[in-house]
């Protein structure tokens, strides 16, 4: 079931364009993207796969290269088993699997077909643009984790923790020998556990926010089991080695000239504000910190799929029962919808994927062949708000912020600019500060410093969710827009050996 470039391709059902045209394109082999690929695939419909990574598995199922020769991959992972069995499946379908593939940019054109643009290589390098049609698309582009700025977070030696989570599981490395976790968010016992399982020295694990939230909704919290068995053996596994958890506390200040040498570990109040008196210097030489994950969904953003504001103050898109977007033929899976976890994301994957089947091949969506799929997914992403409301970060945290910290890393703004925006010249939003400051202007267009500009414009009140609007979803040369008026490129040989169908 491969669409070919060259040759039609009538296989996939009735009513399939001949030509170079898949069924499905999905956008990112994660969990969601391999479950939906599988299902849709399994039902009969011709499938790419476009993910920027050589390997499938996403963040979540990232692993070792061969050449690393990792005797037991697995051991890093829970829930390995699932996603061995989706890559076995995967294989039995036949799909494209098209490594090494960057997305810039999705179109819907004039027939309601899908043109996904994207760039080859392993940083996006090669010269030709590629386009790939289909007659429907699943975006399952996963997250990105937020920052939140302090005193010292540009030093070397301070990681994003699901960054150091995945040097560990991808390259086997350790961001330091005594490496402090901080920030907010359950992501932060796994990465505790697997740096402390994996030799690392963790002399604590910082927690902003705390656990009490989740028990005012007992509900979410008896009806997802797993997620409390998940937790109590991360918390068994940082007691073994000892590692203490400080709770409603944050790093407020990274100490170092060369790197990292120490942190200071303040004390919080509801508000996320700091109490004075209370810092504490731990010694360390890495932190690993990020104060949870924001849905990646620039590429669904540039073609108006609507959105819906997050209990944690990001945005995700707003999507029906079987996870299609307010844009017909676009549906979506995954972290795209709201952070859930990986069980969440092969659920409403599967889910998208049996639904754009039905779909194509004409079958009326039936109910009874999706409804034990649809409670498991609204089981999960009711647990999913409940954690993301308890870890939301509170308004006070601006007050770490010294005015020479630098906000905007790309641009270098410090945050004495910004308030100086906010407060001399009237700005009441992160665009404006951008126009005014250029933060968020630089290489990253605003990822890692979004969250952080629109709290201090927002001067103590309720931010603005950053917008995720922009034109281009990676950095794109301006030859490869100038490529567009000419003929397609030829098909690309993938890294693992799939055809790339390049149709104009």
């Amino acid at each position: 079931m491969t669409a070919s470039a060259s040759e039609p391709d009538d296989t996939a059902g009735p009513g399939r364009p001949t030509g170079a045209v898949y069924d499905l394109v999905v956008i990112g082999a994660g969990p969601a993207g391999l479950a939906g690929a599988v299902a849709a695939g399994e039902l009969g419909l011709s499938v790419a796969l476009l993910d920027s990574s050589t390997r499938p598995g996403g963040q979540f199922y990232r692993h070792p290269a061969p050449a690393l020769g990792a005797r037991r991959p697995e051991a890093l992972h829970h829930a390995w088993a699932a996603f061995a069995d989706l890559r076995r499946r995967l294989d039995a379908i036949g799909a494209d699997h098209l490594t090494g593939h960057h997305v810039w940019s999705v179109v819907q054109e004039n027939d309601g077909t899908w043109t996904v643009h994207a760039l080859a290589g392993a940083d996006g390098s090669a010269d030709a643009p590629l386009r790939i049609r289909a007659r429907a698309l699943l975006l399952a582009t996963g997250a990105y984790e937020r920052h939140l700025p302090f005193p010292g977070w540009t030093l070397p030696g301070v990681v994003g923790a699901g960054g150091a989570q995945a040097t560990l599981k991808s390259g086997l490395v350790l961001p330091g020998r005594s490496v402090v976790v901080a920030g907010s968010g359950p992501l932060l016992l796994a990465v505790a556990s697997s740096l402390a399982a994996a030799g690392a020295r963790v002399p604590a694990v910082v927690e902003a926010a705390g656990y009490l939230r989740y028990a005012r909704s007992p509900r979410a919290l008896v009806t997802n089991p797993g997620k409390a068995v998940e937790a109590l053996v991360h918390t068994a596994a940082l007691a073994r080695h000892r590692v203490p958890v400080r709770l409603r506390s944050a790093v407020t200040e990274v100490h170092g000239t060369d790197r990292v040498e120490a942190v200071t570990v303040t004390r919080l109040d509801r508000a996320w504000r700091p109490v004075r008196g209370t810092g504490r210097r731990i010694a360390c030489d890495a932190l690993a910190v990020g104060h949870g994950l924001v849905p990646q969904i620039e590429l669904a953003v540039a073609v108006g799929c609507a959105t819906r504001s997050l209990p944690d103050g990001t945005l995700g898109l707003a999507l029906d029962d079987l996870q299609e977007s307010s844009v017909p033929g676009l549906w979506a899976a995954g972290e795209t919808g709201g952070v859930g976890g990986a069980e969440l994301a092969r659920t409403e994957g599967e889910t998208a994927g049996r639904a754009i089947a039905a779909r194509l091949l004409g079958h009326p969506a039936r109910a009874g062949a999706t409804a034990g799929l649809r409670r498991r997914r609204d089981r999960m992403r009711a647990f999913a708000d409940v954690m993301a409301a308890a870890h939301a970060p509170g308004p006070g945290w601006t007050g770490w912020l010294t005015d020479d910290t630098d906000v905007c890393r790309c641009e270098e703004v410090p945050a004495g600019r910004v308030r100086e925006a906010v407060a001399e010249y009237g700005a009441r939003d992160a665009r404006t500060v951008k126009l005014l400051t250029r933060a968020g202007m630089g290489w990253c267009q605003g990822r890692m410093c979004g969250t952080a500009v629109a709290c201090l414009a927002a001067a103590g009140g309720t931010p603005e969710p950053p917008a995720e609007r922009r034109p281009f979803a990676v950095p794109v040369r301006l030859s490869t827009l100038a490529a567009l008026d000419g003929p397609p490129s030829d098909p690309t040989p993938a890294p693992d050996g799939a055809t790339d169908p390049a149709a104009s």
